[in-house]
């Protein structure tokens, strides 16, 4: 399977890559955190600094030049695409449509008080009923539909004080 991800370095550069491309470096280990890359006819001193492995973070040190790198696989992407981060779900300032549907119920208002996994709205999608539940606690800042209304992926639904 060739699984895609996205890699960030330095909070600027970012670019997409492969396990096919992973699997085409030319990559030597030669102690338990370095390796000795060939890419291209040009080769390439790498040392892992620091890694956060449970948050995909890592410094990693290529020919004396300490870069940071992010890197987000699919799951990271779509959880994202969803307006939830993994970790900081009780951050969520706003519910954003996880795919194309219909609204057949909204349970809040405007002003409304939720708690953590109460039901916002019902939203339809592939003929089944999908309730979409808060992340956290919180106030209802704003609602963006309306009952009977047709949304798309990644279309804001509500939003949080």
């Amino acid at each position: 399977m060739n699984n895609q991800f996205n890699v960030k370095v330095n909070k600027s550069l970012e670019f997409d890559i492969t396990t096919d491309d992973i699997l085409k470096a030319d990559i030597v280990q030669t102690s338990s955190s370095k390796f000795h890359i060939l890419q291209n006819n040009t080769p390439f001193n790498a040392e892992i600094i620091n890694a956060e492995f449970l948050q995909k973070k890592y410094s990693i040190k290529i020919n004396n030049n300490t870069y940071d790198v992010a890197i987000s696989n699919t799951l990271d992407l779509l959880i994202k695409d969803m307006g939830f981060t993994i970790g900081t779900s009780k951050l969520v300032n706003s519910i954003k449509s996880p795919m194309p549907g219909l609204i057949l119920d909204i349970n809040v208002a405007i002003g409304d008080e939720v708690k953590e996994d109460d039901s916002l709205l019902i939203l339809e999608a592939m003929k089944m009923e999908n309730s979409i539940l808060s992340p956290r606690d919180g106030v209802i800042k704003a609602i963006s539909v309306a009952k009977g209304e047709a949304v798309d992926k990644a279309q804001l639904l509500i939003e949080f004080e």
